[in-house]
């Protein structure tokens, strides 16, 4: 029998986490005196990833390892909020990482002359977190309320929208399908602009820019084979006959 703790989806996004980190970080450590924008972008995506081993991981262990959550439900309401805001902060942040870059690359000039504007950068940091607590936040909180019941049994800490397959490939699309797209084609964009300026030879920094945009090709590799497989919706096209697993369940009893 499959372990609870490693058939989860969440478990995998501990290690995904340190692999986006790295891999954002070399794409800019080499430059970084031209990116202060970006650094402020790296570090707002390290603090969400910290906080998900300080504080969510010591959690969730526990929980997966006895099959019961033991530190009631106000704590699992936060845990819930906290955890989502996280992982959902960590995904928007890898988008403007990359959006940062693209811009960096396709319009070299005005992006280095707004580099000492911290202002824009700190609102932006600010709108991911806003933007990915607004995504699950209030659904977390107010969804039983709004539904006029908890289906949350005893002794159990997720998300009361678990088996609502609407808004789950709602917030799967906005989560994971948009800023997958997004990071592809700002990726590709960044890719042609070097193949074009190489070609043409107006660029001396090129070399560098294939470095930077072969780091951001790998967190897209990264962003994809770590967090697909995990999202219930996928889960749910590979498991069509079984509308209601289990939070714990393996994925191999959708056959049974």
């Amino acid at each position: 029998m499959q372990h609870p703790l490693l058939s989860h989806p969440r478990l995998p996004r501990a290690h995904s986490d340190i692999l986006r980190r790295e891999a954002a970080a070399a794409g800019t450590e080499s430059s970084a005196s031209l990116r202060t924008q970006n650094n402020f972008f790296l570090l707002n995506l390290a603090i969400s990833d910290f906080l998900v081993g300080a504080f969510c991981i010591p959690l969730y262990v526990p929980y997966v390892l006895t099959g019961r959550w033991i530190f009631g439900r106000s704590l699992c309401k936060l845990w819930l909020v906290v955890d989502y805001l996280l992982c959902t902060s960590s995904v928007f942040n890898i988008v403007l990482i990359s959006y940062d870059r693209f811009l960096s690359v396709t319009r070299a000039v005005a992006y280095r002359a707004q580099q000492g504007n911290t202002k824009r950068a700190v609102l932006k940091m600010m709108m991911v977190w806003v933007l990915a607590f607004l995504l699950y936040g209030p659904a977390i909180i107010s969804w039983e309320y709004i539904s006029g019941r908890s289906i949350i049994p005893t002794g159990e800490c997720y998300a009361e929208f678990f088996y609502n397959w609407y808004f789950l490939m709602t917030a799967s699309t906005l989560e994971f399908f948009t800023p997958f797209i997004s990071v592809m084609f700002f990726n590709l964009s960044i890719y042609l602009n070097i193949q074009k300026r190489t070609r043409i030879r107006l660029d001396i920094f090129h070399e560098e820019d294939k470095k930077v945009a072969k780091s951001l090709a790998i967190i897209v590799g990264i962003f994809g084979i770590c967090w697909a497989p995990f999202r219930r919706a996928f889960i749910k096209l590979l498991c069509p006959k079984k509308l209601k697993i289990q939070p714990h369940d393996p994925l191999q009893n959708c056959w049974k």
